[in-house]
């Protein structure tokens, strides 16, 4: 697996949990206090998100950071 395709892994697992608790890209960004467009460039797989941002954002949706992290 490379990058880009792991980028994308994530930001789909990211997308389907935001979706899960009803939040909008919009909403997801202001509990973070990012933008919008971060937030689609994760669910896109155009940004990198750090270690520590990725259990923040696990933190802000309620769900383990093995949802987030599960590449199948």
């Amino acid at each position: 697996m490379n990058k880009e395709i792991l980028l994308k892994k994530f930001g789909k697992n990211v997308k389907i949990e935001r979706v899960k608790r009803d939040l909008t890209q919009e909403q997801l960004a202001e509990i973070m206090d990012v933008s919008q467009n971060y937030i689609a460039s994760i669910e896109c797989g155009r940004a990198n998100m750090s270690l520590g941002k990725i259990l923040e954002l696990s933190k802000y949706l309620e769900t383990d950071i093995a949802n987030l992290l599960m590449f199948k």
